[in-house]
């Protein structure tokens, strides 16, 4: 079987109408339809609609237990919905794993960092991506170790994240160091859509400083990005549009310039109610 070949590069107020371009193609590049998961009769996420624009970056925010986690699990395919349509670059999806999501061309960083503790960085940035050297030998190509390293460095400086040293395990670096590892992992890749999930949320200021920089190198490349984050600073500071959920349903769909930070947290309090929202890209 022929190996796959990634390129490494680093890269409401109201309702909102759908966009679509000039050339009658839909910019959108997710799309969520009713999107709903029970666990048992805990109603974790329901009906949820949900709309991101190509380029766009999105804010998901709320209260623990307010669904937001469990979306992204859903479009990820780390669970299986209980009912509802996903549509990802045009066409319906139904993920059975994260490497299928990972291989359509959706990046994720976990909260839970999803790191192989006894391999070293390039190891981890590579993991079922490899780099493979002498692939006219058909399926006894070669590992290229050597690749990996200068590409994971190189990756690594364009980012801005500083890891002593690459060879280390990752079992024996920091929470911080072994986060941006992660976070480099998903950056250092062409993506279609990029997935953070609290990426900050264990940092310190320096290291926070480089994960916002990461992000807004991807804004530069026009590279779409949901956010999950509890920090207001951060979420007004890098993202277009904010999306509010509570109780398991979108109540809030807001864009960035019409807002502010105390009516943001109304949405997420139940302050702020009105009918349902659907979170349309702008």
């Amino acid at each position: 079987m022929a190996a796959k070949k990634y390129s490494f590069a680093v890269g409401e107020k109201g309702f909102l109408m759908d966009n679509v371009t000039t050339s009658g193609q839909s910019d959108v590049i997710l799309e969520t339809q009713g999107l709903t998961k029970h666990y048992g009769g805990v109603h974790a996420l329901e009906s949820a609609n949900f709309k991101l624009r190509k380029g766009e970056h999105v804010a998901i925010v709320g209260d623990n237990g307010a669904g937001k986690s469990t979306f992204v699990r859903q479009i990820t395919g780390v669970e299986q919905r209980t009912r509802g349509d996903i549509i990802f670059d045009g066409q319906s999806v139904n993920f059975t794993g994260p490497l299928e999501a990972r291989e359509a061309g959706i990046e994720t960083v976990f909260q839970t960092l999803a790191l192989a503790d006894d391999l070293d960085v390039p190891d981890n940035i590579f993991l079922g991506r490899e780099m493979t050297k002498f692939d006219w030998l058909g399926p006894f190509r070669i590992l290229d170790y050597k690749g990996m390293r200068q590409a994971t460095i190189d990756g690594l400086n364009r980012t801005a994240v500083k890891i002593p040293n690459i060879r280390n395990t990752i079992r024996y670096m920091s929470g911080g160091q072994r986060q941006c590892v992660s976070i480099a992992r998903t950056a250092s890749f062409h993506s279609k859509l990029t997935i953070m999930d609290e990426p900050t949320a264990a940092l310190g200021v320096q290291e926070t400083t480089q994960v916002e920089a990461i992000i807004k190198a991807l804004k530069q490349n026009g590279e779409p990005l949901i956010l999950i984050s509890h920090n207001m600073r951060q979420v007004f500071d890098l993202v277009d549009r904010i999306v509010v959920f509570r109780r398991g349903r979108i109540c809030g769909n807001l864009r960035r310039e019409e807002t502010n930070p105390q009516d943001v947290v109304a949405y997420i309090t139940g302050a702020k109610t009105g009918k349902e929202y659907e979170a349309t890209a702008l």
